[in-house]
């Protein structure tokens, strides 16, 4: 069985609503949990029969998800779902995962295939960053840093493959909860973007987080920090942290971690 959270903000009934009725059907849910962070409170998420809190304030992605996921662990429910209001997938992937979960106890998070809802792939499968690796993704030309940025998101691996990966994309986090028990919840300093990175990365010195190419999700992507200067704010903020936290140049453990996945990548 397994917890699932949501995190709202200004998210209106029929935004949500798709990806509530996919989870109803999914025979392994056993509550849904609506974090919304919203100025106002909405009281037609009351009727979706899932456990709504309104926080009152904007606590942050992780912050919101921690109040479920301590939910999750206080009712000993096996697995938490970590997963964005704009997702939408065939219900059936969540028995699939769950199973594989199951079959395969070193594994503390893991990741779907994702695409956008045109069919392409999402490369979300990544090295840990360094500052750089963000630096050239968002401020320099595509075309003066596209091997570096193939290199950081494992593209040669073809994303066919069980892939053992240290930073996973938080839209959608299938997490063992002992494995949320050793390593932490959400780190919350980070208000947005860096958690996942953080989170992924602590599971990984206990477990492995794994790429599930053979379950796939779409996933209605928007870069909200590339077109609203505000959020590109947050963003650089909230990495300032989480650099401040591993380190900027020196991170002993990125160097290594990095350097044993792209071995692993050229050996399979």
């Amino acid at each position: 069985m397994i917890n699932v959270s949501i995190v709202l903000y200004n998210h209106s009934l029929s935004e949500i609503c798709p990806l509530i009725e996919c989870l109803r059907k999914s025979t392994i849910v056993s509550q849904v949990f609506l974090i919304d962070n919203s100025p106002i409170e909405n009281p037609d998420f009351k009727t979706f029969g899932a456990n709504y809190h309104f926080t009152g304030k904007n606590l942050g992605y992780g912050a919101a998800h921690n109040i479920a996921v301590r939910q999750t662990i206080e009712q000993e429910i096996p697995y938490h779902l970590v997963i964005n209001p704009d997702i939408s997938f065939d219900p059936k992937i969540l028995s699939e995962i769950e199973e594989f979960m199951n079959n395969n106890s070193d594994i503390g998070l893991l990741m779907p295939k994702i695409l956008y809802p045109n069919g392409e792939i999402q490369y979300l499968c990544k090295l840990i960053p360094t500052p750089f690796d963000l630096i050239v993704r968002r401020f320099l030309p595509k075309s003066w840093t596209q091997k570096r940025i193939e290199k950081f998101e494992l593209r040669s691996s073809g994303y066919n493959k069980v892939m053992n990966v240290p930073y996973l994309s938080g839209c959608f986090m299938f997490l063992r909860t002992e494995a949320l028990k050793q390593a932490g919840l959400f780190d919350e300093r980070f208000f947005m973007y860096p958690e996942d990175i953080d989170l992924t990365r602590r599971i990984h010195k206990h477990y492995r987080t794994v790429f599930y190419p053979y379950a796939t999700i779409i996933h209605h992507h928007a870069k909200s920090s590339y077109i609203d200067s505000r959020m590109l704010f947050i963003h650089i903020y909230n990495m300032i942290k989480y650099f401040n936290k591993w380190g900027w140049i020196f991170d002993k453990e990125r160097t290594k971690v990095n350097r044993i996945i792209l071995m692993q990548l050229k050996q399979s």
